[in-house]
């Protein structure tokens, strides 16, 4: 089991979404953040608004997969959440060593989905 946690520009949901759906990838949660990477500093135009380059507005996705759906979560963000510019995100794997489903009690790989 894995936790994917990426960080994308928040005009690129929608694509992102539609492409996890292709990959039968459902259970997402979705957060708006605050962050900076190597623009730091830099302003930029989003949506025909400046915005200050200390802290820009992104898109955090946390999805829990199991093994077999790790390659394919990771293509669907990409293909989803890249323009080749500055600022596309990233995606980050975590081991996940537990979970349950509270409504059930089911654990491990049952409780995914």
């Amino acid at each position: 089991m894995k936790y994917i946690v990426a960080v994308i520009q928040p005009d690129r949901l929608d694509a992102v979404l539609n492409q996890l759906t292709e990959k039968e990838i459902h259970l997402v949660t979705v957060s708006n953040v605050m962050g900076r990477g190597r623009q730091k500093g830099v302003s930029e135009v989003y949506r025909s608004h400046r915005e200050a380059g200390n802290l820009l507005k992104k898109i955090k996705l946390e999805i829990a997969v199991n093994d077999a759906f790790v390659r394919p979560a990771i293509e669907a963000i990409v293909k989803g959440a890249q323009t080749g510019h500055v600022g596309d995100g990233k995606i980050f794997v975590l081991d996940l060593k537990e979970c349950l489903r509270i409504r059930t009690g089911e654990t491990g790989n049952e409780a995914i989905g």
